[in-house]
């Protein structure tokens, strides 16, 4: 997990419906995790065009931030405060992000909608700059919890990265993993992907947490799909994935696949620590 974080949320807000969403996503994690709220809005362009449109006043922003917090205060008696910072969107959460060390940010995406734009490649570009582990979600996300987590391994080390919050979440909701290691026929990969299932389930043993385990099959065709169909069957209550980047291209498309799945399965993306050995953490 991200180093010298505090156990604040930091969700940002422009008050749609799909924000909302998402905030009463982040409200019942930060009661189960005992976290401090930070609600953000961000002032800019587009909040000038809604105010217009919705014959709304630059000091009705504060009144509508102060009645969620409110709200959830006396729903979840959390701690919950509320900033409104003028400036570029992306930068703004990322500077607001940096100042309160926030561990995780709980992200409501549009998708292709939205007054805020909150879509496509720019959640990526805000876990990419936050650097922050990042839970999006989409209007039909549920906001009740983790029972049943989805954890693709791919031949990629760097998916051990995950582990440490497939154990935070796991043990505050109970949670049971579901392991899918992808199928890979060349030899190289396919024992890469084994010695990494293979520290993985010692780990979570380890720690007592519940998992299963199901291989990826090439008949199936796209690992992304195969991943969210599983998720769907047995009713995952989030996805977790790592987001990958490489010289050639920022971010994959199983990036976007995963994180906009049509099934509306919340997803926490975790950008990757460059780092030869992943330490597990013993407390969270």
């Amino acid at each position: 997990m991200k180093a010298n974080t505090q156990n604040v949320i930091l969700i940002p807000t422009d008050f749609s419906e799909v924000c909302n969403n998402a905030t009463e996503h982040g409200m019942v994690l930060a009661k189960a995790l005992k976290s401090q709220v930070w609600l953000l809005h961000v002032f800019d362009k587009d909040t000038e065009k809604y105010l217009q449109k919705n014959n709304l006043e630059a000091s009705n922003l504060e009144i509508m931030l102060k009645e969620i917090a409110d709200k959830y205060i006396k729903k979840y008696g959390i701690s919950v405060d509320t900033l409104i910072e003028n400036g570029n969107l992306f930068e703004k959460i990322k500077e607001v992000n940096d100042r309160i060390k926030s561990k995780l940010i709980i992200l409501g995406t549009h998708g292709k909608m939205g007054f805020q734009k909150i879509a496509g490649s720019y959640v990526l570009k805000i876990v990419s700059m936050t650097n922050t582990p990042t839970v999006v979600v989409q209007k039909e996300s549920k906001a009740s919890g983790y029972k049943n987590i989805i954890f693709p391994i791919t031949a990629n080390t760097e998916d051990r990265q995950k582990v440490n919050w497939a154990i935070a979440m796991a043990k505050v909701f109970d949670a049971v993993i579901h392991l899918i290691p992808k199928f890979e026929s060349e030899k190289y990969h396919k024992t890469k992907i084994m010695n990494v299932t293979k520290q993985i389930k010692n780990i979570l043993t380890e720690y007592g947490v519940k998992f299963v385990d199901k291989v990826s099959s090439p008949e199936a065709g796209n690992f992304a799909k195969q991943v969210i169909d599983y998720a769907v069957e047995n009713k995952a209550d989030l996805i977790m994935t790592l987001i990958n980047k490489d010289k050639t291209f920022f971010f994959s498309s199983w990036d976007e696949q995963i994180i906009y799945n049509s099934s509306q399965i919340p997803v926490i993306c975790i950008n990757p620590v460059d780092t030869k050995k992943t330490t597990w953490a013993k407390s969270w």
